[in-house]
Order: C-alpha cells, then structure tokens, then sequence
C-alpha cells in the first residue's frame, strides 16, 4: 500500500468512539489476550484485584486497570507468555444487602420471608443479570486480559479452594471460635471488617456524670462519655497509677445507678491519659475497644447491654427494649433526675465509625465469632519481605506493612449473612464439632454453622485459588508465583498482608503445588507489589459523593476516549503518592492524541517509510538528533517502567514526541523533503529520503513506546504506517546497538532551537506577523550552523537580504560557537496601533494572571491543604506572569518612545 493510500485509510480527524470498541473486540476475537500455559516462553501474570460483581469502576478502579494494562501489554511486546487474570468477587455484605434492597423494593420483603436456600437463588438471579456491568467498562477501558480465565470467589473452583484453606487452618489450629469484641451492623445484624467501617466527624454531646456519692465528702468521680446510653454496660471506672487524685479510690467499689446488683470496680491502668478530661475514665468492655482490652488486663465482667439490631437489652433496666439512640436521651434524663449529670457540650465534634454499606454508626459489641490465629502467619508474611522475596514499591512504605504484620491482632472472619461462604463446621446432636473438607460429607444428623466467612477470606486466595489450587495444574506451574499486584497503598493490610499469610501457609503445607523460593522458604504470592496512591480531584480533596467531586471514568471515556484517561491517569502515576486529577488533564491527553494523529498523518502524507536506515554518515544532523533522542528517551522509558515510574516514563514520553518530535523535527522535515522532486537536486533527493526512513523509524517506535497506555490511537496509526498484524504482538523496541553520543549533531541542534526560539520570539516582540516573511542577515558559518541556514530561515520566516538590506532592528544570540547578531528589516511591517493594543490586551491577561496567583498564594488554608506539587504549578504560573508583564511593558514602552 502506498504512503498516500495509507494516509487516506485514516479518517480526517481521530475519533475515538469509532474505533475504540472495534479494535477491542478484534484483539479479543485474534487470542491476543488468551495466554498459554504450555508455551516456551518466560511467563509474566497479573492477577486482577477483583472489584465487587455489585458495583462499577470508579476513578481509582481505572487507575488500577491501566497501570495494569500497561505493565501487560509491554511484557507482552517484549516476548513474555502474559496472563494477566479478571474476576469479581462476591462482596457479601454489598450484594446481600442490594438484594435486599431490591426484594423490600419490589416484593415487600425481607430476607427473613424466605428460606435461606430461596434467598441465596435469588442474590445468583440478580447476578447473572446484573453483575457482568464491570466486565463491559473493561473493555471500554482496554484492559488486555484472559476474558477464557475469568474467576468468581463463588465459582465452583474458589469454593474448593477456600473449604480447603479452612480445614487445614482448622486441623492446625490456627482458626477457633471466640467470644470477642467486633465492629457490629445494628442494620445488617452481622460483624463487619475495619475496611467496611468509615469514619465522619458528626455533631454529638459530651456529657459528664458523676458516679458514687453525691455528697463532695464521700467518694465519688467523674467521668465524661459521648455514648450515655453504654453506661449500661459500665464495669468499671479507670484512673492512671500515678495520679495522685484518685490512689485513695483505687480498689474501692462504687454502686451503678441504675442496676443495684453490680458495682463500678476503680481500677489503675497506664491507658488512661491524666490530663485528658478529669484523668478519670467509664469502663464499657463489651461496646468499646479500649475498654475490651482494659478489662482482658483486669479481669472485668463483660456485660453485652445490646441486641443484634441495637436495642437494649438484658439490663434489667427500665431502658430495656429502647433503640440505642432512644435509650441516650432517656438514660441522661434519668440520670440528670438523680442529679448525676455534672455538665454536658452541646454540639461536640467527634469521629463515629459509620456502617460502609448501611450506613448507621457502628456499634463495637461482644459476640461469638470465628477467629483465624494471626501470629505464625504474620510472620511468614513479614519474613517474605524481609527477606526479599517480595519487593515492595515503593520501599518507603515496608515499615507500614511491617507495623501491621508485627502487631497484627487475631482476625474475625464469621459474618451473620446468607451470601457467601458457608462455613464449613458442622454440630452434633451432643455438641460434637467438624470441619468439612472439599471431599467430605458431614455427619448424619449433624447441623452447618449459620455464618458466612468474611469476603476478604475468600479474597486472600486470589492469587493461588484462581490458577486452580489446591491442585497442581499447568497454569500454577506457569504462571505462580504472579510478577506482580498493582494495587492501592490504602489496602495494603487489608488484602496484601492476607494474602502473603495465606499463600505462605499454603506453600508450607506438605506436598503443596505453590512449592519453595529458591531459598527453601514458602513461595510468595506475588514477586512485586506496587503500591500507587490514591486519587484526588484537581485541588488535591478526596473525591467524594458529599463534596460532589468525583469523577466517573466511563464520562471521560465517552468524551475524550480511553486513550485519554490512561494517559492522564498514567502520567500522573508516582508510586505511593497521591494523584490529583481534573479536566484540564483530560484535555490535554486528549489534544496529545490528536497531535499523534495529525503528526501520523503528515508523515505518511510526506512518504514516511519503514524501513532499513541509512548509515549514519548519510544523515543530517537533524536526523542524527532525532535519532539519539528517541533512543535516550526509550532507555529512559525502559528504565522507569520497570521501576513502575510510570509518572516519569509517559512525561518523557509525551516531551519528546510533543516538543522534540512534532514541534521540531517534523518542521524540519518538511524542509528536508523536497516538494517538487523533479526539481530537486540529487542530494536533496537522497535527503529527502533519507527523512522520509527517518521519520518512519521514529514514529514507528514511538508509536511501540506508547502503545502500552494509549492502545487504540497507537493501533490505528501503526497500522496505517506498517500494515503490520497489531502493535499487541508487534515488538517491544530494542536499544540501538552500537549507540554513540552524536554531540556534534545535539550541539548543533541546541544551537538551533535556540536561534529559532529567540528570532520568533524578537519577531513577535516586534510586531511581525507570524506569516509575515522579513529579509533578515546573519553568520551562520561563525556559529557553525552553515547547514542549518535554509531550516533556520524556513522555520523563522526570514528571507536571504538583497544587495540594498537596511536592518531596522538587531538581536544578539549566544549560542555554543559564538555570539552572533541577526539583523532584521521590519520597517513597514507593523501596524503600530494595532500592536499596541494587542499589547495591551496581553498586559490586561497577564496582570489578571499575576492577581490570581498572588491571591490563592496568600491563602494560608489553601496553602497548608493543597498538595504541594499544585502549589508549586501556581508559584510557576505567577513567575512566567511576572515575565510576560515585564516583557510587554518594556515593548510598550518601545512603541511609545
């Protein structure tokens, strides 16, 4: 195919909408994506963190997804067998209380109307309709996975897999079952994790109540509370060991207000702070946590004053049978009646815990659950990464993973729900207990425990469990351990420390098809884990639904393109730092893709070609140039990436073909190429062809370079350019070799930039038209730029002077070689009223740009909140307005004059 016919293939402008979900189902359809377990090549894998089947990507989802992607698509340009592996998971409370939701809605029931077997049909009913919503904003966003390998935490397999884990946990010990202190949902009547629990600030009261005497001379203390309510459930009062306030009441008993069987033990612990309140503080051990582990210390009873829907219940108290909101109100009264409320703040500040999915506060309760043992497991998960199995990205955040893993506490995994995994432990009729493997039955007559596991447990097996574990298949012998986990720093404990727990344990078991390290220890889930940060908007706040600001990734899909997220989310991505992101950023990703298009385009108009390169001595120090920057920049792009520098590699990326590639080079080129070859003399023809293989050398790699975050447009342009298969399986590129510095050409070509740079901008300075051609006089040869004379006049617009040039205004250049001095002749060029009020117009924009800056730069709330890299944007912004103010004024000034 001709370069004309190839140009003409390519629409007038790039539309992404057009192709995006074309080119997408092709790839799927060819078994890009489809990896192969019995290749001979090295294996790379990724396994998805698996987004709940109830919910769509949000922004950080799609950071995820296309960090991810990138880091497949290139191994797989660079000869890796890629398996990169999708999933969802069950998200047990998410999807049950949808559900739920969706029966109250339109039913006009509840779960409790019908047995739990009909109740479960009906959550998989609404799965299979509603929960493939995740796997269609995939393919928008482009993620190159194994659609043939997609896993779901209910599937058939994983439940094998998690049955398996359990018992083996359970035969060893290491999973019991406890009366212990859990995060409880009133409204979802089951424990919760600490991931599923959100934290606000909300207006309450602190309320201050007077226990023992009433009398200042008898013994008595005081303590304030935000909960008055939990008073019921009050054991103790605790005061520190040296505060000299309360030694004499230490070991006395006080009697509970309400409840005359039960007295307040003062006790004496480090916990509590003497300068905190009045240093004295009210003992709640089954409804707070502190006060849990207090009363572990000093062996209190532990009182539950609660039912599973959060109403009182088992005091003995008229409060008995009350909501807990109701009770506070009516337990204050009655203690203000006695004349026990010694004060009481109203609005008080403080952070609740609130339900995640139901959204009511959370209430800390004692019930029976069931534990997995921590202690062993944690340490083979922080010895993985002591030892450096597993590599952290970046390093700075092991001692966050080392605090968790070192201090971990025993982890709930029982939940009060129907959705999920049942939990394999069976009763007798005599209390007998058994845990079920896979291949097991239970006993006759005996009863399965009610609880579903946690979705985290199930979630820890990722890894492992979706490549067929616990048997030894094809693909764990491929594919594990995975490469690496691309994840959020915010779930570092929550999901990572558990899965380096339950993978080294079932590495360790005897006969296990996961295997050693090469050091003999139990082989790791992952080889690296990269940690990004989190997503904020474009003034650095969390992205929220009450601040109204977040942005959903399918919008700027629909708008910009895919190729235009990734890049913005890309280019942003710095390891464990947060990324802010607005529209500007869409924009401009989305003007970078135009560019690539329009510089394509322009290429293949001009005979681009593909093709074996001349030798080096045949070029023109522009093609020489163009050359060694392309390969510095692929180095430096291979060097970042395989740091996961993605922020660094794609800025390069976007600088070179930008500004040294469209904005120089191309210009170059179109004065290298001959516009009418039967004029041309021989050696510019071989000029111009030579560009012309230069030009296609660079686009060709460039468009490599770039593919892995941008797919689409870089598809759709090599193609055109190559009539190759696809940039999928096309080569990653290589280093040039032997590569040499060529510092006469970048010299040269510096020189030249800056010639240009300062011309046009004296030009404007000037008045001149840009189109405007003026005769102006200069020394190339001094400069050693003899053979940059007719690019530097054709990129400047200047003419060669005639016999009779008279110069009307100089510059001075000091470039590498020389200083030199470029006469120009501008007389009778410009409009000096029309200058003048253009100048003016400028000097009103940049005036207004310096007002802004100053003011944001003054506010001290914004400047203690804003994420330092936006305001350092905003000091730049102001000194190139200072500049531009500066410059104009004095050209004014000029005018006047």
């Amino acid at each position: 195919m001709t370069q004309q016919r190839r140009a003409d293939a390519l629409p007038a402008q790039w539309d992404p909408k057009a192709v995006e979900a074309t080119l997408y189902e092709e790839w799927v359809s060819r078994g890009y994506f489809t990896a192969d377990a019995a290749s001979d090549a090295p294996a790379f894998s990724i396994v998805l963190p698996p987004p709940n089947v109830t919910g769509q990507l949000h922004m950080g989802h799609a950071l995820d997804h296309v960090l991810m992607d990138t880091i497949a698509r290139r191994k797989r340009m660079q000869g890796f067998e890629v398996l990169w592996l999708p999933g969802m998971d069950h998200a047990g409370i998410a999807t049950q209380t949808k559900v739920e939701a969706m029966l109250k809605e339109t039913e006009g029931k509840d779960r409790f109307d019908y047995t739990r077997e009909e109740f479960v049909a009906k959550v998989w009913e609404w799965k299979r309709e509603y929960g493939g919503r995740i796997g269609g904003q995939m393919r928008a966003l482009g993620d190159s996975v194994d659609w043939s390998r997609e896993r779901f935490t209910l599937d058939e397999g994983l439940s094998r897999a998690v049955q398996t884990i359990f018992k083996e946990l359970f035969d060893r010990g290491l999973i019991y079952r406890a009366n212990r202190l859990v995060n409880w949902s009133p409204v979802l009547e089951t424990a919760v994790s600490d991931i599923e629990v959100v934290y606000k600030d909300v207006e309450g009261e602190l309320v201050s109540i007077r226990y023992g005497s009433l009398d200042d001379a008898e013994p008595h203390v005081i303590v304030a509370t935000t909960r008055v309510e939990t008073m019921l459930g009050d054991v103790a009062v605790a005061v520190h060991p040296e505060d000299a306030r309360y030694s004499h009441l230490v070991g006395q008993r006080l009697p509970h207000p309400f409840i005359p069987d039960r007295e307040l033990l003062v006790v004496a612990d480090e916990y509590v702070d003497p300068e905190f309140g009045t240093g004295a503080v009210k003992i709640t051990p089954a409804h707070d946590p502190n006060d849990y582990a207090l009363g572990l210390r000093h062996g209190l009873d532990m009182p539950t004053i609660m039912d599973a829907s959060g109403r009182i219940a088992g005091t003995g108290t008229q409060f008995d049978g009350l909501d807990r909101f109701a009770a506070r109100v009516q337990v204050r009264e009655a203690l203000a009646a006695q004349g026990r409320i010694v004060a009481e703040k109203r609005p008080y500040v403080h952070s609740v815990g609130h339900s995640e999915r139901s959204g009511e506060p959370i209430e800390p309760r004692l019930s029976e659950q069931w534990f997995v043992k921590v202690e062993s497991l944690a340490k083979m998960a922080g010895d993985a990464i002591r030892e450096g199995d597993t590599k952290i990205h970046p390093a700075s955040l092991e001692p966050r993973y080392f605090d968790w893993v070192d201090n971990m506490y025993d982890w709930t995994i029982s939940r009060q729900l129907w959705w999920g995994h049942r939990i394999p432990v069976w009763y007798g009729p005599e209390g007998e207990v058994v845990c079920v493997g896979p291949d097991e039955q239970p006993p006759a007559g005996y009863v399965q425990d009610p609880d579903v596991l946690d979705t985290w447990f199930s979630s820890a097996l990722w890894p492992f469990s979706t490549m067929g574990w616990p048997d030894a298949t094809a693909d764990l012998a491929k594919f594990y351990p995975t490469s690496v986990l691309v994840t959020g720093y915010d779930i570092l404990f929550f999901w990572v420390a558990r899965m380096m727990m339950f993978a080294t344990f079932a590495a360790s078991l005897p006969d296990s098809p996961l295997g050693a390290t090469s050091q003999g220890r139990p082989q790791i889930p992952f080889l690296d884990v990269y940690l990004h940060g989190l997503l904020r908007d474009e003034k650095g706040r969390k992205m929220s639904k009450s601040l109204g600001n977040g942005i959903d990734p399918m919008d700027w899909v629909e708008r910009y393109g895919a190729d235009a997220l990734r890049f913005t989310l890309a280019r942003g991505a710095n390891p464990g730092v947060d990324l802010p992101v607005g529209e500007d950023a869409a924009q401009s990703s989305r003007n970078f893709a135009t560019k690539l298009f329009n510089a394509t385009k322009f290429a293949l108009l001009n005979g681009a070609e593909v093709g074996e390169l001349p030798e080096v001595a045949e070029l023109t120090d522009a093609d020489r140039w163009i050359l060694d920057r392309l390969e510095a920049v692929r180095a430096h792009v291979d060097d970042c990436l395989d740091r996961y520098q993605f922020a660094k590699a794609f800025e390069a990326l976007y600088q070179f073909a930008w500004g040294e590639f469209c904005d120089w080079y191309l210009e170059i080129a179109k004065v290298q190429i001959p516009r009418d070859a039967a004029a041309a003399a021989p050696e510019e023809l071989t000029c111009g062809t030579n560009t012309r293989l230069v030009l296609g050398h660079v686009l060709d790699n460039l468009l490599r370079l770039l593919h892995p975050v941008m797919p689409f447009v870089t598809e759709s342009l090599w193609r055109a350019l190559t009539d190759g298969e696809s940039l999928v399986v096309a080569a990653w590129p290589a280093a040039r070799t032997p590569r040499e510095d060529d510092a006469v050409a970048a010299r040269r070509m510096a020189d030249l930039e800056k010639l240009v740079t300062e011309i046009r901008r004296f030009r404007s300075d000037q008045g001149v038209k840009p189109s405007q051609r003026v005769p102006a006089r200069l020394d190339f040869a001094a400069a050693d730029l003899a053979g940059q004379e007719a690019i530097t006049r054709s990129l400047v617009r200047v003419t060669a002077p005639d016999a009779g040039f008279t110069p009307s205004a100089a510059i001075e250049v000091r470039l590498s070689q020389a200083t030199i001095v470029v006469e120009l002749d501008t007389s009778g060029t410009v409009d000096l009223a029309a200058e003048r009020k253009r100048l003016e117009k400028d000097l009103a924009a940049a005036q207004k740009e310096l007002d802004g800056t100053a003011k944001k730069l003054a506010n001290e709330a914004f400047l203690s909140k804003a994420p330092e890299a936006v305001v350092a944007k905003i000091r730049k912004r102001q000194q190139v307005a200072r500049e531009e103010f500066e410059r104009i004024s004095a050209r004014l000034e000029e005018l006047g004059s």
